[in-house]
């Protein structure tokens, strides 16, 4: 078996982690137990570009138990947690090729590595595989029954390429199930983001400015969490909608180059490219500290900084300081990239639980579909959603109402008014 991980010698670890993620994915646990059954991805040559995580860890053994082939890089170069590479290895017979702090060069090296296997479905976070399938191994694209895609930032990529006419197979948008972005993309990355920040920093939040540039469900839900430590938050849009719910729910809103003086932290997750760039390096305060939580580090214009830094030193462990040449020194958290993989361990598992729920299903849905969707970036199923919701509902011990006849021949209806 074909494999690059950092150390085998860690598997015992990752594996001990990947069961204390398990207990708290009981929705997957339950797919995987139907996977084994049914057998529904047999056959299945599947390439997953995800986070190399404890909960991936568990999305990968549900797929396995399927029936699927599966072959796992990472999609980010600093979010593969070693151990948990190393029990997949070792304990699950998947190959793996993530190591953490890869460089570029090793990271598309493994993105090749796992397209080499000719696959049916890929499975993306980022849109990475997908792009680099289609660039770089045309000729297999035909043969493909499609994709999922875990992210905003990914379904943004995969939007233009159909849009465009090049998108070569269906692909399944994950992160636009509700399930997935109603709390992943909201309690999750809220969570993750400051826990990353505070690992990395041990900085206090309370009485800080925050400044959140963008206000999709990654943005409320990070504003929403430094507003409960105690932070004042700034929030950058260019959506007016968005930008005018910000202001609803409390929040200061101001174009980036008018925030930069005034905050303290500041966090991007707009998906896009140098939302952070010469308007706000120019005019920061002394000891400002920028980190990203969206997808790709280009969110931070880093090469700006490096243009007008004289000095770069590393302070700790993914703490980066600039110091300009008008000596302000400018923090840059796990060098622009998602800090909370790079400087913690990402969404806790009970929202990856619904996330990779979708994912799995999403991999079925391709299977039981195949020929038959378009070439376009597609939804799952509202049904779907709701299956997952109401196993996750189980799972916490929540009951919900129910409609009687009455109430239902009334909703249907249109003769009863007032």
């Amino acid at each position: 078996m074909n494999f690059d991980i950092k150390d085998k010698g860690l598997a015992e670890s990752g594996a001990h982690r990947i069961a204390w993620a398990a207990r708290d994915m009981p929705v997957l646990k339950r797919i995987a137990e139907d996977f084994a059954r049914d057998k529904p991805l047999q056959g299945l040559r599947m390439a997953a570009c995800l986070h190399v995580t404890t909960e991936t860890a568990n999305l990968m053994k549900a797929l396995k138990a399927g029936g699927a082939e599966v072959y796992l890089c990472a999609s980010n170069p600093l979010s593969t947690q070693d151990d948990v590479a190393a029990s997949l290895v070792v304990n699950d017979g998947i190959p793996v090729f993530a190591i953490k702090g890869e460089d570029n060069d090793t990271y598309y090296r493994h993105i090749h590595a796992v397209l080499d296997i000719k696959p049916h479905v890929t499975m993306d976070d980022g849109a990475d595989l997908v792009s680099t399938l289609h660039s770089r191994y045309p000729e297999w694209v035909k043969q493909m029954l499609g994709g999922t895609e875990e992210t905003t930032t990914g379904v943004i990529r995969l939007k233009s390429m159909a849009k465009k006419g090049v998108l070569g197979f269906p692909v399944v948008a994950i992160n636009d199930s509700q399930t997935k972005h109603l709390f992943d993309n909201r309690y999750g990355t809220g969570q993750s983001t400051l826990d990353g920040i505070m690992r990395a920093t041990n900085r206090l939040f309370a009485g800080s400015t925050v400044v959140v540039a963008g206000y999709g469900w990654c943005g409320r839900g990070i504003a929403k969490r430094a507003q409960g430590l105690g932070a004042r938050v700034i929030v950058t849009e260019i959506d007016p909608i968005k930008a005018l719910e910000a202001v609803m729910d409390g929040y200061h809103v101001m174009p980036m180059a008018k925030a930069a003086p005034l905050g303290d932290f500041f966090i991007t997750v707009t998906g896009n490219l140098n939302v952070v760039g010469k308007d706000a390096f120019d005019v920061m305060k002394d000891g400002a500290i920028v980190c990203n939580s969206g997808h790709f580090n280009v969110e931070i214009n880093l090469p700006y900084l490096e243009s007008i830094s004289s000095s770069k030193s590393t302070l700790r462990n993914f703490v980066d300081e600039y110091v300009t040449r008008d000596g302000r020194k400018i923090m840059i958290l796990g060098e622009g990239r998602l800090i909370n993989l790079a400087a913690a361990e990402g969404h806790p598992a009970q929202v990856m639980d619904m996330s990779f729920a979708n994912q799995a299903l999403g991999a079925a849905y391709l299977v039981r579909n195949k020929g038959k969707l378009p070439m376009d970036v597609l939804t799952l199923p509202a049904e779907v959603d709701q299956e997952i919701a109401s196993r996750k509902l189980e799972a916490l011990g929540v009951s919900l109402e129910k409609l009687t006849a009455e109430q239902e021949n009334y909703l249907a209806s249109w003769e009863m008014g007032t």
